[in-house]
């Protein structure tokens, strides 16, 4: 490839990606016991099992040719860091790091750094306190506008600073004001809500959407997918674009699957489990694109 690394958009062909396995994450059983209290998750994850459930999302990854990095294990950070997709962002000059809302993930952007520095690809940028800025609130609207979600995990003095360092990248960044919804212990990020498809598609809940962002996305031409009420908090919104019309998500969202096919969109899934419903992420989560091209 001539260019290795280049993420500003959501939707075309996923090339290289960055992921880190239960192995590396969550280390073992009583690693998770020690752990998954405190990072507020939903149940406790069990090791064997996770390994099979990553085991099929990791084929679907492969089995598209895409190119997989594996972001190796670490004494400093939790069992979150198994979602990727939240310590950083990657740009076409390099890389962004975020810093991180939730307390317990702040090591994070650290073990992101040092390996995409392994690579020779070029760290731009460091969101410092009092900015606050997680990976899971950025959204691509296209390739030089982007959207970000103002809550607990982000705030504008993150999305000030991500500005600046984007300067020669992008035209406009989007505030998108996110509501309280359960609380701060929570994770409610931007792409909770919203998962682009295609350039012009757009998978939505849009119950927890502002009414400007909703109307602004629509004013673009973007079609947008309802999420029913009874996927939501099964992740039904959350998706991850692996080519243009290309998807995967979690088993068991049958109402969402069925509408993205209505769309002509070709739906992979994985049992999702003990990796994504117990600790509140999603395929989009537990990947860090770095590099997308259609050709």
């Amino acid at each position: 490839m001539n260019k290795e690394f280049g993420c500003q958009d959501m939707t075309s062909t996923l090339r290289r990606v960055l992921i880190k396995s239960p192995e590396s994450a969550y280390k073992n059983q009583s690693n998770i016991d020690s752990q998954y209290q405190d990072l507020n998750y939903f149940g406790k994850p069990d090791f064997e099992r996770s390994l099979k459930d990553y085991d099929s999302f990791q084929s679907i990854l492969q089995n598209n040719g895409i190119e997989i990095h594996h972001l190796p294990i670490d004494d400093i950070t939790s069992l979150d860091s198994i979602y990727t997709h939240d310590p950083c962002l990657v740009s076409n000059s390099g890389v962004i790091l975020c810093s991180m809302g939730k307390n317990l993930r702040k090591k994070e952007p650290e073990m992101i750094s040092e390996y995409f520095e392994s690579l020779n690809i070029p760290i731009i940028g460091k969101i410092t306190s009092p900015g606050k800025l997680e990976g899971g609130d950025i959204v691509w609207i296209d390739s030089k506008t982007v959207a970000v979600g103002v809550g607990y995990r982000s705030n504008l003095q993150g999305i000030t600073q991500l500005k600046e360092i984007l300067s020669d990248d992008i035209d406009e960044i989007i505030p998108v004001h996110l509501p309280h919804w359960t609380g701060p212990s929570d994770c409610l990020h931007l792409m909770s809500n919203i998962s682009p498809i295609d350039k012009d598609l757009f998978l939505v809940y849009s119950k927890l959407l502002p009414v400007n962002f909703r109307e602004y996305l629509l004013n673009r031409g973007i079609k947008l997918i309802e999420v029913p009420d009874n996927e939501y908090k099964s992740m039904g919104c959350n998706v991850l674009a692996i080519a243009p019309k290309k998807v995967v998500m979690i088993e068991g969202n049958d109402i969402t699957k069925n509408l993205l096919e209505n769309e002509g969109v070709d739906v992979f899934t994985y049992p999702g489990l003990e990796i994504s419903y117990k600790g509140a992420g999603g395929p989009t989560c537990l990947t860090r694109p770095f590099l997308r091209k259609n050709k």
